[in-house]
């Protein structure tokens, strides 16, 4: 499954800085995240995204700017399936991007979306009452007893004022468990820890919170 990174400093910060661990991330995973990658990062204007077909470890982090909050995510395609840049996330309404990771089976919940992804985000958007948060917390009950099995949900949606993360697996923790890294002006979550990198701890499992 995907791997997905979201950053927040009291600063700006050179996009570059993080992408560059992100795609090693990506490339060492031990499931291939090589079908494409995006990124949406928030300007004074609003949120400027980015995708390609490419792997993530073969395109030039150094064309990216500064900014002071950044959602990063590399696809690893569900049954290699649907490999269209379109498919890529961040998926974004404009207002919100939304970021997921996970595995859901026999979901009856009735949402618009070329992949399960973008339609959980649909989902979410239905109960978006100016709370994303609260939005993502109501979502995610459904789904959860909508679905017959959630090998994993994990997403991080964010309207550049409110960001929110939720996770939840069932299988696998050493893959699909978040983690989190808090330093002086920046908070960073995290598929995994960067390698080599100290300072990182784990969140917990069905933890629903704001970032």
């Amino acid at each position: 499954m995907c791997r997905i990174l979201y950053a927040r400093g009291e600063a700006p910060f050179p996009i570059s800085e993080l992408l560059r661990p992100f795609a090693e991330l990506a490339r060492s995973s031990r499931e291939y995240q090589g079908h494409g990658w995006g990124c949406a990062w928030r300007e004074a204007d609003g949120w400027r995204q980015y995708h390609d077909i490419r792997p993530i470890w073969e395109d030039e982090p150094e064309n990216f700017g500064s900014t002071g909050l950044l959602l990063v995510h590399a696809r690893s395609a569900f049954r290699d399936e649907g490999i269209r840049v379109e498919n890529n996330m961040p998926f974004s309404d404009g207002r919100s991007v939304f970021i997921f990771n996970g595995e859901l089976r026999g979901v009856r919940i009735q949402s618009e979306g070329r992949i399960g992804a973008e339609k959980i985000y649909n989902y979410i958007r239905r109960f978006d009452r100016g709370d994303l948060c609260a939005a993502a917390g109501k979502a995610v009950d459904i789904i959860h007893r909508r679905s017959a099995y959630v090998r994993a949900m994990n997403f991080i949606l964010s309207d550049g004022e409110q960001s929110c993360l939720s996770t939840a697996y069932g299988e696998d923790p050493d893959y699909f468990q978040m983690h989190e890294k808090r330093e002086p002006g920046r908070h960073l979550v995290c598929s995994e820890p960067f390698a080599a990198d100290p300072g990182w701890s784990r969140i917990a499992n069905h933890t629903t919170l704001s970032l």
